[in-house]
């Protein structure tokens, strides 16, 4: 693999980690405000339109091959 290509598989296994990383913790904030009743504050629904961005990037990646789920 010539270094260009060894650059960009890098690149790309950092931003899977960044997404999975960002999809968990986006998980776990809205579990704690629906625990504490604030299902609809502002915060719960940017929430949880950044978990379905994060879950469709994560979808393409699966229907790419390019995830071991």
């Amino acid at each position: 693999m010539n270094i260009e290509a060894e650059k960009r598989l890098e690149a790309f296994e950092k931003m899977l980690t960044s997404v999975q990383e960002r999809y968990q913790n986006t998980v776990q904030k809205m579990e704690k405000l629906k625990a504490e009743g604030r299902v609809k504050t502002v915060t719960f629904r940017q929430l949880m339109t950044d978990k379905l961005m994060l879950q469709n990037i994560l979808s393409m990646y699966q229907i790419y091959g390019l995830t071991k789920e």
